[in-house]
């Protein structure tokens, strides 16, 4: 089976690169590699062009907004299974050798699995420790855009992300079109498979620090919100979702840590504006 990783990417080179090479690492070598180009200049040019002869490259455009790219490598993807690396993360060498194995080891149509950062333990995302079918109720802890891993069926059945979520939309919902995007699959009837063995590498954001992370958590948490309302989650759903912010912030506040404090209540303030708004 041939795997098509569709990358979006604006801004960045170095880590580019350093995407490129854990691919060219890969043991599983059946890949083609869809580069969606958001830069107003040709930077990529020179960060491509050393691994070319080592894997199938498609260099391609789009206009801003990751959904966006992700959509237009779609259109230009020739693999059985998809995947959609950020432009700063790494795969472990046998990663796809593990998506391929599993797959077909789990009779599923897609499978999903945790983020691993250096530095401050889950600061990324809660991931569960145990494998399992995912659902309405635990998809927040078993998927993440960067450990989807979606056969080409699921995407030819319900189309492309919502350009309307993810960041560079142009829309108060910069986040949780990763979390939009299984839940429709789900919606459709195909069964993804969560498996923590998937793991795939990336920055700490908590190195941006705190006051960063604060500032973009209310437009995060505003997609969140989203997905809820646009899914119809369940009241106590999105309750157990909003007391766990408040409960952040209350404890950062009583240590004194501050900018944590405006990270937790900023995502609370985003969550409860994106379930409340309208669609």
């Amino acid at each position: 089976m041939k795997v098509s990783l569709i990358v979006a990417t604006v801004g960045r080179t170095a880590e580019l690169h350093r995407l490129f090479m854990s691919l060219a690492a890969q043991t599983y070598t059946c890949l083609e590699v869809i580069v969606v180009d958001q830069n107003r200049d040709d930077r990529l040019d020179e960060v491509i062009a050393p691994f070319r002869d080592r894997m199938t490259i498609i260099h391609t455009t789009s206009p801003l907004g990751v959904s966006r790219a992700r959509n237009e490598g779609m259109k230009r993807m020739t693999g059985d299974i998809v995947g959609f690396p950020d432009d700063d993360c790494w795969y472990p060498p046998n990663l796809l050798h593990n998506v391929i194995r599993l797959l077909e080891q789990h009779h599923c149509d897609g499978v999903t699995g945790r983020v691993i950062v250096q530095g401050e333990a889950n600061v990324y995302a809660q991931f569960d420790d145990a494998a399992g079918v995912v659902c309405l109720a635990n998809v927040w802890r078993r998927t993440c855009a960067v450990t989807i891993f979606f056969k080409r069926h699921i995407i030819e059945s319900i189309g492309g992300f919502d350009e309307t979520m993810g960041p560079g939309a142009g829309t108060p919902w910069i986040g949780a079109e990763d979390i939009d995007y299984p839940v429709r699959a789900m919606k459709a009837g195909f069964k993804i498979f969560y498996l923590p063995e998937i793991q795939v590498f990336h920055p700490n954001p908590a190195d941006q620090g705190w006051d960063k992370m604060a500032h973009r958590a209310y437009a995060y948490g505003a997609g969140i919100g989203r997905v809820w309302k646009k899914h119809r989650f369940p009241l106590w759903l999105v309750a157990y979702y909003l007391i766990r912010p408040l409960g952040g912030t209350v404890t950062c506040l009583i240590r004194g840590q501050w900018a944590r404090a405006r990270y937790h209540w900023n995502a609370l303030c985003g969550r409860f504006k994106g379930w409340s708004s309208t669609l």
